[in-house]
């Protein structure tokens, strides 16, 4: 039995992981995700993206100025990597058995060691604000994507030496490799997808993301050639890898910032902001559906997959009431209640 059939045998008749299926989908389409534990982490500081390294089996979270590690089977803190100012992202290159923080205030890259966590060196990078990060196999580079000087950084994970920079048309946002020499990164407000040659390290293509609104996250079929763009209209756009035309676009809920895909049983995932996480089935290389949605946290906006326990971790927090507008503040955001930072983590029922 496959993947998805086994993950279909266990389906709640109308319920997908505590929220409704999707109107016109089937129920025995749908699997049955549903929100397994809840780490409570607590601790200072907002947060951006999320990253897990399955070798060892430990969640990256970004608080700000520093990292929180958490030991993904037992949600314990276990480590903190510190002075990492305005940390978005975290990449790990196992060969090395370092990994790597951007650093969007200092506009520098933290390299440290994944057993210990202790820092190995710093690399100032050559653009402003390094955003997402990347570490590409085939090059066996650590690409930083600068959001404020719309600009690729490349930084040998080896010598920790910049190696080069690439200008790109607009604000980089969630980034993939086909691990055979080319990357892709969602253009944010040029909706479009920029393809990145590593051995020339030149962009060679533009795609326009046609329907699409802001991309942010991005996940990649590498077996299908498929990429998944989240797009802030509501929309994951299914695009060809190879010839840059779009295939599909699925409704997804409202303010995604990350989006993953699982080889082993065939779903691409939005995190959504407003407390949801679309789970996108791909039946086959031209056809998506939305399979369900599962009902998470507000706020709960990126996320990390673990392809070998297909366990999805998403990072957020409880706030307080807005306060009102002053001169001071004339657009106040609302306060994060302390201590009330927690990793939500997902499962398919029978693989929690």
């Amino acid at each position: 039995m496959n993947a998805f059939l086994r993950i279909a045998a266990v389906l709640a008749p109308t319920v997908f992981g505590g929220a409704c299926v999707s109107a016109g989908i089937p129920p025995e389409r749908a699997a049955a995700y549903e929100v397994v534990a809840r780490y409570p982490i607590g601790g200072v500081g907002a947060w951006d993206y999320i990253a897990v390294d399955e070798k060892r089996q430990r969640i990256y979270a970004s608080r700000g100025d520093h990292v929180q590690v958490v030991d993904a089977r037992e949600g314990k803190v276990v480590g903190d990597i510190a002075g990492t100012a305005g940390v978005h992202g975290v990449a790990f290159d196992d060969s090395l058995g370092v990994g790597f923080t951007s650093n969007g205030r200092s506009d520098s890259v933290t390299v440290f060691d994944l057993d210990t966590f202790a820092v190995k060196e710093v690399v100032k990078v050559t653009g402003a604000n390094p955003d997402a990060i990347l570490f590409e196999p085939f090059s066996k580079r650590v690409l930083t994507f600068n959001g404020r000087s719309a600009s690729v950084t490349a930084i040998d994970a080896a010598t920790r030496k910049v190696t080069g920079t690439l200008a790109v048309s607009g604000k980089p946002e969630g980034a993939v490799s086909d691990e055979h020499g080319r990357v892709f990164v969602n253009i944010e407000d040029r909706n479009s997808v920029a393809v990145i040659d590593m051995a020339s390290f030149t962009v060679v293509h533009e795609w326009p993301l046609t329907g699409c609104e802001n991309p942010t996250g991005l996940a990649i079929d590498l077996k299908r050639q498929r990429l998944f763009s989240a797009c802030h209209n509501r929309k994951m756009v299914v695009l060809d890898a190879q010839s840059g035309n779009v295939v599909h676009d699925v409704p997804i809920g409202a303010g995604v910032d990350g989006a993953e895909f699982d080889p082993q049983l065939d779903f691409a995932f939005s995190s959504n902001g407003d407390g949801t996480v679309t789970v996108v089935e791909a039946r086959d290389a031209n056809h998506y559906s939305v399979a369900g949605t599962v009902a998470t946290q507000d706020r709960a906006r990126t996320l990390a997959l673990d392809r070998t326990t297909h366990r999805i971790y998403l990072p957020t927090a409880t706030f307080g009431a807005l306060p009102a507008p002053s001169a001071a503040e004339p657009r106040p955001r609302a306060p994060m209640i302390p201590g009330s930072f927690v990793i939500l983590v997902l499962a398919p029922r029978g693989h929690s």
